[in-house]
């Protein structure tokens, strides 16, 4: 069973402020930086918010949410995107299948993040991107007890076998890059 799930209203994830605090554009150019992608996996794809950035961009897109709301709202904003129920530490998909994963604030969320890391290690046959809250107490996003502190997630991402790591600070968030 998966324990962390995100219940909140599609409206708010949309919101203008959290959109821009959460830097979508300069995020989905990082992600395909120095790279040549058709497909990505959005993994806690919430109401498809960067898979409709994937999507405008030309990607093929996929996503998975745990929860039946999001997946509905991913859908109405990605028609084109291919949607599926499913977690991140049991992605309903053979290996290498996508160019690219990208995990949207949803790491933090996982019942087992190093089981996440592998799975997406596993799926991925080019790069992994993430995106989590940045490690200290802010008056937005879960209470610090609940951020990943990037001297662990750098362990996990050596055990998950992603040797080239970068990560980049954002005004509000950090943004990890992994190559498979």
């Amino acid at each position: 069973m998966h324990e962390k799930r995100f219940e909140g209203d599609i409206a708010r994830l949309r919101a203008p402020e959290r959109v821009e605090r959460l830097e979508v554009g300069r995020v989905t150019d990082l992600c395909l930086e120095n790279g040549e992608y058709t497909s990505v996996l959005d993994i806690g794809t919430g109401s498809g918010l960067f898979a409709e950035s994937f999507a405008q961009r030309g990607l093929y897109v996929s996503g998975v949410d745990a929860n039946p709301v999001m997946l509905a709202a991913a859908r109405q904003f990605v028609p084109a995107g291919d949607f599926q129920a499913g977690i991140a530490e049991a992605l309903p998909y053979p290996d290498s299948s996508f160019d690219m994963l990208f995990l949207g604030l949803v790491l933090h969320e996982t019942d087992r993040t190093l089981k996440a890391l592998q799975e997406a290690q596993r799926v991925a046959c080019k790069r992994v991107c993430i995106l989590e809250w940045a490690y200290r107490d802010e008056p937005f996003g879960p209470p610090l007890t609940d951020r990943l502190n990037p001297k662990h997630l750098e362990e996990l991402f050596e055990q998950a076998g992603f040797s080239n790591r970068e990560s980049f600070p954002l005004n509000w968030l950090a943004f990890y890059r992994l190559t498979v």
